[in-house]
């Protein structure tokens, strides 16, 4: 079986990135793998990738950047979708001769814009997998508007979470399309798990607002009086890193508190530790909370919507506690710096529960999903039961309504402001 996935920018860096390049390297062990990269702005990737998968990117940004039609506004990839100013009529033109013309027997879209492109342009013999790395509540309106329309015509669409699996068969009401939970993957540990002895808090990922590392260092500043032989190591680049430097600067935490700058891989710097944290606001996912416990390391998180609450068993293999609140972070961490054996046995526990999560299950998943679908795409039956496709298509042009008229009443407003200025 051969399996194409649909990539924005594989040179760059991101989780997107990680868990396509992870799926692809394990689906690559049975089957003929390649990686459509839209975009390209370097030599080689950021992260290795296995020889077995092959790459291929669409428009190269150091020799097209000032092509006439990548000057021109996309026209097929929504305008409402996050990364749109990044598209134009050239890459609307590669990716629609890439998909016209693939011989791949599934492809597999991995961002709303992309997956839109997969829905409208790709052939009917292929199967049209989307994945939606985000959350159905994080999309705007408009953008909701445009992939209700669109992903009708894909044959699945998975989720990183059962919560936003069960929001898009609620609320988008896709007859026909078959909606799953595929959880993130994450490769097997080289390195011995940590073993809950070193005296170092582990945290990891873009430095930008909704990560919420204010948050985290403000509730280190009690665990580092309290226990002042102890360390939070925050790995990552971004916008917030000046700020938060002076952050650490106010609060007197410099022999404490160390933004480390970017690491990849990570698992070298997780096994160095002995608690995870994660504060964000929102996790679609969580990948890094899932790479932290695979090394052995509990994890405290902020129970935010949608990822850590299905990763994390509250007491029992890390802590949740609510979003925002500084207190409780602080007294999350506390019990696990004062207590050596909660903190070790705990690491065990995260250690085994996070198994479900290597490539191994989550490739079976995957497999299964596809092979169920195309098989039912060579005897032309639908993805889904019948009595599903009925109900989802009862309620769906209710929401499609509500989209649209918050999508007008959004248009208005802007057309309003513009006429103000």
């Amino acid at each position: 079986m051969k399996i194409s996935f649909l990539l924005h920018n594989a040179y760059g860096i991101g989780g997107t990135i990680t868990t396509t390049f992870n799926l692809a390297q394990a689906l690559a062990e049975r089957h003929e793998v390649e990686i459509v990269s839209v975009l390209r702005h370097r030599e080689h990737p950021n992260f290795a990738l296995d020889p077995k998968v092959s790459l291929r990117p669409l428009v190269d940004l150091r020799k097209e950047k000032e092509h006439p039609l990548h000057l021109r506004p996309a026209k097929v990839f929504p305008a409402a979708e996050y990364r749109y100013q990044q598209y134009s009529e050239l890459t609307d033109q590669r990716i629609g001769e890439c998909l016209e013309t693939i011989d791949a027997d599934v492809v597999i879209g991995t961002r709303p814009g992309l997956n839109v492109h997969l829905a409208l342009q790709a052939p009917q013999h292929v199967v049209r997998m989307g994945q939606e790395h985000l959350t159905l509540d994080n999309h705007s309106p408009g953008l909701r508007t445009a992939l209700r329309r669109a992903y009708r015509r894909l044959d699945v669409l998975t989720t990183v979470t059962e919560a936003d699996a069960a929001a898009y068969r609620r609320k988008m009401r896709l007859p026909g399309v078959r909606v799953e939970a595929l959880p993130n993957s994450v490769p097997d540990p080289v390195l011995p798990a940590a073993d809950g002895r070193a005296k170092a808090v582990i945290a990891a990922g873009r430095l930008v607002p909704v990560k919420r590392y204010d948050l985290l260092i403000e509730a280190f500043a009690p665990v580092a009086a309290a226990h002042p032989d102890w360390q939070l190591r925050i790995y990552g680049k971004g916008e917030e890193h000046d700020r938060l430097r002076r952050l650490v600067q106010s609060l007197d935490l410099c022999n404490n508190v160390f933004l480390m700058g970017a690491a990849a891989p990570m698992e070298a710097e997780w096994v160095k530790g002995s608690i995870g944290a994660a504060t964000s606001n929102f996790e679609p996912f969580g990948m890094t909370i899932v790479e932290a416990m695979r090394c052995g390391l509990p994890v405290v998180s902020t129970d935010c919507p949608y990822g850590p609450g299905e990763i994390i068993k509250e007491g029992v293999d890390g802590r949740l506690v609510p979003v925002g609140d500084r207190e409780a972070l602080a007294n999350a961490l506390l019990d696990l710096v004062r207590d050596d054996e909660l903190r070790r046995r705990m690491g065990r526990t995260a250690l085994e529960n996070a198994r479900r999560f290597a490539p191994a299950p989550v490739v079976a998943q995957a497999e299964r999903l596809i092979g169920e679908a195309l098989s039912a795409r060579r005897t032309g039956q639908p993805a889904t039961p019948e009595r599903d496709r009925m109900d989802r298509a009862l309620i769906s042009h209710g929401f499609a309504a509500r989209d649209a008229a918050y999508a007008a009443a959004a248009t208005a407003l802007r057309t309003v402001r513009r006429g103000q200025r």
